[in-house]
């Protein structure tokens, strides 16, 4: 179990806008040329595989947190001290 804790599970901010990017250049890419492919050869089946191919190609690059993905972390801030300090007021009822 030691593994699978281990894989990275986050992408940063910058890490997103590359991926969406990425996604619909490859989605549109795809589109056009089964489009076009599809009209040559007259078989709506050969767009809709071309498509099928794209969207299998963009989910394999996007959707794993990849280092490119990675590179632009977030600087957080420490956790402030949450012990309850009793502050002598009643609640309302």
């Amino acid at each position: 179990m030691d593994f699978f804790s281990s894989i990275p599970t986050h992408i940063d901010y910058v890490g997103q806008a590359k991926a969406e990017k990425l996604y619909r250049a490859i989605i549109t890419l795809f589109s056009i040329v089964g489009f076009i492919w599809g009209y040559i050869v007259q078989q709506f089946s050969q767009s809709v595989y071309i498509l099928g191919a794209g969207f299998l190609l963009a989910a394999i690059l996007t959707v794993p947190p990849w280092p490119m993905y990675r590179r632009n972390p977030l600087n957080w801030q420490n956790p402030k001290n949450t012990e309850e300090k009793p502050s002598g007021k009643k609640g309302k009822k």
